[in-house]
C-alpha cells in the first residue's frame, strides 16, 4: 500500500454553510478541490489517525467518485475503520443512526440536500460530529480555518475497495465494512412505532402515496412501507434512486413534489400522501386535497405523539426554528412542556436533544426529527403520522380541522426570491436591521407592529451566542413576519420571507392561505421594499 503527500494550498470559498460545503458539481470535481475540503475536514476535527468514520450520500452525480476519494484519503490519514453504504448510498437520518448505534467518530455525508442534482447540479459535502448531528460552528469554523492554511493533502495512490456489494474489505490498515444502508435504520424504526397497528391500518384498506422523488429514500420506504408494513405495490412512487432525481427537484413542497399533489387531489386521492427529498431528511404530508404545512405538521405531531411507543410519556420538551411558525408554541404551553425558538440549522436543535431538553424538534422548511438521531428524519415523520392515524382512527383532514378549532390556525406561507446578487441581498437586510428599534409602535399597512428585533440566540446548554439570525416584526394579534438570508444555495443569495397570520379557535380555518395572509404580505413589501432593491415582483418560489 503506497500514500502519497500532495503539495496544495487554499482554495477560496470554502467555508462550510448550515449543512456542510456546498457548491456546483463542477466545481467539486475540479483538481484538488474535494481533496482539500476533506483534508480540512480531517485536521479540522483532530485528525483521522486511529478514528472509525461512516461515509455515504445521497446518490447524486458524483457520490460514488467522492466516496472513493474519501476512502483513500482516510486511509492515508490513518483512520481504522470505515463504515460505507452499499452502492454508496446512505440516507442522512441513517448515517446518524449509524455514528450513534456504532459509537463512531463522525460522519461525511455526500449530499447537497434538496437541491437538483446531475453534471450541471449540485453537490455537497458535510461533517456529522460524534452525537450523530451537524457539526456544530466550533467545528466548521475549524475546518474552514483549516481551509484557508492548507498546504499538503494525503492520499492513496490505489483505488478503494469496491463497495457495490455489502463486505469486509482493507485498504493498508484501514478496514472498510460495506453495510446495507436500511438495515440498521429499519431495525431502529421497529423499536419507535407499532408496527402491527399500522400494519392493520393498511391491511383495513388504507391507502398511501409516497414519493421518493427519485432520491435516497425509495430503498428505505419499499422495504419498510411495502415490505415491512403490507402496503399496497406501487405505493411508493419515484423508488429508484436517480443521480440527476430523474431530471427534478428533489425538494418536497406543493412545487417541486407536483405528482404527489396530483395524486392527492384526484378523483381517486389514497388516505395519505407523503414525499421526501434529495437525502432522505425532510417529509411534506398531505391528506385527500389537503396539504399539513410544515409547521402545523410539527404541532400535530406534538399533540399527538403520546400515541405511539417511542413518545408515550411525557415529552421533555419541544423545539422550533426561529423561521417556523408559532402553531407548536401553544400546544407545548398547553402540555406544560418548554419550546425552545432557534437559529435556522438542525445542529442548534443538537445540545438540546443531548441534554433531555426536548423530545422533538421541527423546521418550516420540511424538516422534523426527534431524540432518536441527531437529524431530522423524513421517513421516521411518516411513519409517525402514520402510527397516530392507525392508532387515533380519524382521517388526517378531520385531525387538523380538530386540532384548528382547539388551538387556532397560523395561516403560513414562504416566500423565496432566488439568486439575489449577494451585495443587493445584503444592503436590504441592513436597511431592515436598521429599522427594526424604530418600528415598534408603527402601522404598517393598517397593521400594529408589537415587536421587532434581529435574531440572536443564546444556547442554554453551553452559553454560545449566535446572531444575525433573521429580522422578526410580529403585529398585534399574533401575526408575524420574517426576513431572512439562507445559507443553502450555491449561487448569489436567497431571501427567504416568512409570513404568518394567526386565527383563533372561533375563527375561519377555510380560507384561501393568500387571501389571508394579503395584510401580511403587503406589510412585508413595506417594511423590506423588495421590488426597489432587487427589481422583483413577485417570489420565485411560493411554499
Amino acid at each position: 500500500m503506497t500514500f502519497k503527500t500532495v503539495r496544495t494550498s487554499p482554495i477560496e470559498g470554502q467555508k462550510p454553510g448550515t449543512s456542510g460545503l456546498r457548491k456546483k458539481t463542477s466545481v467539486f470535481r475540479t483538481p484538488g478541490y474535494l481533496e482539500n475540503f476533506v483534508q480540512s475536514v480531517f485536521d479540522g476535527t483532530g485528525g483521522a489517525a486511529d478514528k472509525t468514520f461512516v461515509v455515504g450520500g445521497d446518490g447524486r452525480f458524483y457520490n460514488s467518485e467522492a466516496i472513493g476519494v474519501i476512502i483513500r484519503m482516510a486511509a492515508a490519514n490513518g483512520a481504522v475503520r470505515l463504515i460505507v453504504g452499499q452502492n454508496g448510498i446512505l440516507s442522512t437520518p441513517a448515517v446518524s443512526n449509524l455514528i450513534r448505534k456504532f459509537k463512531t467518530d463522525g460522519g461525511i455525508i455526500l449530499s447537497a440536500s434538496h437541491n437538483p442534482g446531475g453534471e450541471d447540479g449540485d453537490f455537497g459535502v458535510k461533517f456529522n460530529a460524534p452525537n450523530g448531528g451537524p457539526a456544530p460552528e466550533k467545528i466548521t469554523d475549524e475546518i474552514f480555518a483549516r481551509t484557508q492554511q492548507i498546504t499538503e493533502y494525503k492520499i492513496a495512490e490505489e483505488d478503494a475497495c469496491d463497495f457495490d456489494e455489502p463486505g469486509r474489505f482493507r485498504l493498508g490498515k484501514t478496514q472498510i465494512d460495506v453495510v446495507d444502508p436500511v438495515a440498521d435504520y429499519e431495525a431502529l424504526m421497529q423499536e419507535l412505532f407499532d408496527f402491527d397497528a399500522i400494519r392493520t391500518l393498511f391491511a383495513n384498506g388504507f391507502r398511501i402515496c409516497f414519493d421518493a422523488m427519485h432520491a435516497v429514500t425509495g430503498p428505505y420506504a419499499k422495504r419498510i412501507l411495502e415490505g415491512a408494513l403490507g402496503a399496497p405495490a406501487g405505493s411508493v412512487i419515484n423508488a429508484v434512486p436517480s443521480p440527476n432525481f430523474g431530471g427534478g427537484h428533489p425538494d418536497p413542497n406543493p412545487v417541486w413534489a407536483s405528482e404527489l399533489v396530483g395524486v392527492m387531489n384526484g378523483p381517486d386521492a389514497p388516505d395519505f400522501g407523503a414525499a421526501s427529498d434529495g437525502d432522505g431528511d425532510r417529509n411534506m404530508i398531505m391528506g385527500k386535497r389537503t396539504f399539513v404545512t410544515p409547521s402545523d405538521s410539527l404541532a400535530l405531531l406534538t399533540a399527538y405523539a403520546h400515541l405511539t411507543p417511542a413518545y408515550s410519556g411525557k415529552l421533555s420538551g419541544v423545539a422550533r426554528s426561529m423561521p417556523t411558525s408559532q402553531a407548536v408554541d401553544r400546544v407545548a404551553e398547553r402540555l406544560g412542556i418548554p419550546c425552545f425558538e432557534t437559529p435556522t440549522g438542525w445542529k442548534f436543535f443538537g445540545n438540546l436533544l443531548d441534554a433531555g431538553k426536548a423530545t422533538l424538534c421541527g423546521e418550516e422548511s420540511a424538516g422534523t426529527g426527534s431524540n432518536h438521531i441527531r437529524e431530522k428524519d423524513g421517513l421516521w415523520a411518516v411513519l409517525l403520522w402514520l402510527n397516530i392515524l392507525a392508532r387515533d382512527g380519524r382521517d388526517i383532514v378531520q385531525l387538523q380541522q380538530d386540532h384548528w378549532r382547539s388551538f387556532g390556525r397560523n395561516y403560513y406561507s414562504r416566500h423565496d426570491y432566488e439568486e439575489i446578487p449577494t451585495d443587493i441581498a445584503n444592503t436590504l437586510m441592513t436597511a431592515l436591521r436598521e429599522r427594526s428599534d424604530t418600528l415598534p409602535g408603527s402601522m404598517v399597512e393598517d397593521m400594529k407592529v408589537v415587536e421587532a428585533d434581529d435574531f440572536s440566540y443564546r444556547d442554554p446548554i453551553d452559553q454560545s451566542l449566535t446572531v444575525g439570525q433573521g429580522v422578526r416584526v410580529r403585529f398585534d394579534g399574533g401575526s408575524r413576519v420574517v426576513f431572512r438570508l439562507s445559507g443553502t444555495g450555491t449561487q448569489g443569495a436567497t431571501l427567504r420571507v416568512y409570513l404568518e397570520r394567526f386565527v383563533g379557535c372561533s375563527g375561519d380555518h377555510n380560507m384561501n392561505v393568500r387571501e389571508a395572509l394579503s395584510p401580511v404580505i403587503q406589510a412585508a413589501e413595506a417594511l423590506a421594499q423588495i421590488r426597489r432593491h432587487t427589481g422583483r415582483t413577485k417570489a420565485d418560489v411560493i411554499t
